[in-house]
């Protein structure tokens, strides 16, 4: 971020100096304090910015941005409790961080769940219903909440991170690959928003889909020594890729589907 840039939102965002595109930036990350969302927490601290983590769980969420913030000193991470069920909390979350830190660059939706079952015949329906809210509620809730501040950002990012099986579904997982599919709907909606939004010029901002077989993390090697966790993407690989989305033009983000895994 120029100092111009930092001029124009009449504060003073703090530096680390390494000139980077998310050097000051603010950043929020939906879903903050699983394994995915504190290497992610970790890398965007490293990269200069400004980095605000929500959870519904206060106290690993505690934890993720006390981990971040020691591992990079002087870094700003902050934590807030949020329930992203809840519109009008995401509305509050949104409008709080945009208020006290005067611009939001970008969201990271990392708010995840898994339920599956043997054969399709056995899905329970009740899978569906608890899956709806964790995948599909959470992105409409957040994208409505930060559309605004993101395209008021000029460069802003809205980051879901999505599954390989909403292309492919398998029939255990009818209801997970199904969800997975809307919310991936629902964001590049968004980012046809931000292209209509730019008219003729570069859209305001971009939201982008980053696709993954699963995740690994060091705890499920240590659990598994002897699995080959094939396609799976770890989750300090899942977090530079994150990072990496501003180092692209907007236009050139906005509306795609990148893919951390051989594609079905």
């Amino acid at each position: 971020m120029s100092e111009r840039e930092k001029e124009v939102t009449g504060m003073s965002i703090p530096s680390n100096g390494n000139g980077g595109p998310l050097d000051g930036a603010v950043v929020a990350v939906a879903g903050a304090a699983g394994p995915a969302g504190r290497a992610t927490l970790l890398r965007l601290a490293e990269a200069g910015a400004i980095v605000v983590a929500a959870d519904a769980d206060a106290a690993r969420l505690a934890e993720a941005v006390d981990a971040a913030r020691y591992a990079h000193g002087g870094a700003t991470v902050t934590g807030d409790t949020v329930d992203l069920l809840d519109l009008d909390a995401a509305r509050a979350w949104a409008d709080r961080t945009e208020k006290e830190f005067g611009r939001v660059d970008g969201l990271v939706h990392l708010v995840g769940g898994w339920r599956g079952s043997a054969t399709f015949a056995e899905t329970d329906l009740a899978d569906w219903e608890l899956l709806e809210k964790l995948l599909i509620k959470t992105v409409q809730h957040t994208s409505l909440a930060f559309e605004a501040p993101l395209a008021r950002s000029g460069n802003g990012r809205y980051v879901l991170i999505s599954a390989a099986g909403a292309s492919k579904p398998t029939a255990g997982n009818a209801a997970y690959s199904a969800a997975k599919a809307a919310a991936e709907a629902w964001t590049l909606a968004l980012a046809d928003s931000f292209r209509k939004a730019g008219g003729e010029g570069a859209p305001p901002a971009a939201a982008t889909v980053l696709v993954v077989k699963a995740l690994v993390h060091d705890a499920m090697r240590a659990e598994r020594p002897n699995a080959k966790f094939a396609g799976f993407t770890d989750v300090k690989d899942l977090a530079q890729a994150i990072a990496g989305v501003w180092d692209t033009p907007a236009q050139e983000v906005n509306g795609t589907r990148q893919w951390l895994t051989p594609q079905p």
